[in-house]
């Protein structure tokens, strides 16, 4: 089959489309035949690591048919369409994956947006609702918002009654995310986030930060209201994830961490992923979709969500 595999880490142009072996379908897993690939964050990360061996296939998320199943798969059949996650070997024509890492695409969902919904819509609703608590009325600041997560935060906190202050740069960006919800949209190349929100909110700060940046989280804090909460969730902007406690302890707020992985697998929050893709495909969210890419140019697409500052995913087709 054909794969976007690197042997070396690197810059986007590590990546080589080649022949590689097939992977083996394990008694707990399905075999997809990949329809659409999600460029997720985690894979540009994980692409300037050390790979674990020669002809490393990196990738954490796709959507396509099911070829064959394990022998203890019960809940799964050959023909089915599902969406799927895992740590690695999304960029490829087969991908072997856990039968519990796979949700079933509704009719009507095309397969570019079934692959980048679980983890952008899954960990925005787990940041949003069961760690930050966001309840109607409330305001929420979003970092990164033009990202996968920034763009379905978006959405679910406008869908909640809350008011959204996002934090994008580039005015056709900033239209469209106002376009989809956010109350109020900040370029941090030419605003102070912090004043800014403050200014917005009168001196109280708001009630819930989702950041997905890490560099930006002691200005998310500084941004936060008494008794606020913070969500940080990935290290998009690289280096060291540093705060000063002090302040948030005087002022009660709460810092909480995501790390989605196995998260995935829990009941509650499969079956809420199950419940966003049924209303994507009813046409009650939209997931953005940037630009799509043939698997061949993977590095192509990869320099692209690395540099050209997408709205919502990079998605490419073996």
């Amino acid at each position: 089959m054909k794969a976007a595999v690197y042997n070396n880490p690197g810059p986007p142009a590590v990546l080589r489309y080649v022949d590689v072996p097939a992977p083996v379908c394990g008694p707990d897993d399905v075999l997809i035949a990949v329809e659409a690939i999600s460029i997720e964050g985690g894979d540009l990360i994980n692409r300037r690591s050390t790979p674990q061996q020669s002809d490393w296939v990196v990738g954490y998320a796709a959507a396509g048919t099911v070829v064959a199943i394990g022998e203890n798969v019960r809940d799964r059949s050959v023909g089915e369409r599902v969406a799927a996650f895992d740590m690695l070997g999304s960029h490829a024509e087969l991908w072997s994956v856990p039968a519990t890492r796979t949700w079933l695409v509704p009719d009507g969902l095309e397969m570019g947006q079934a692959a980048a919904l679980p983890i952008s819509f899954g960990t925005a609703y787990h940041c949003l609702i069961t760690r930050g608590g966001l309840r109607e009325g409330e305001t929420i600041l979003i970092q990164a918002a033009a990202g996968g997560v920034g763009l379905a935060a978006i959405l679910l906190a406008h869908g909640l009654g809350a008011t959204v202050i996002a934090v994008a740069s580039g005015g056709e960006r900033q239209a469209r995310l106002t376009a989809l919800g956010a109350s109020h949209v900040l370029d941090r190349l030419e605003n102070d986030v912090v004043k800014e929100v403050l200014r917005l909110t009168g001196g109280d700060g708001v009630d819930l930060v989702i950041d997905p940046v890490g560099s930006t989280l002691q200005a998310s804090l500084s941004a936060l209201a008494p008794e606020g909460r913070l969500v940080f969730v990935g290290n998009a902007g690289g280096g060291e994830l540093n705060v000063e406690l002090w302040q948030p302890m005087q002022n009660n707020q709460t810092l909480h961490g995501v790390f989605m992985g196995a998260l995935f697998e829990r009941p509650a929050v499969h079956g809420t992923v199950d419940e966003l893709l049924r209303a994507t495909a009813e046409k009650r969210l939209e997931v953005v979709i940037d630009r799509v890419f043939p698997l061949r140019d993977a590095s192509k697409a990869h320099e692209y969500a690395e540099t050209a500052k997408p709205l919502g995913r990079v998605v490419m087709i073996p």
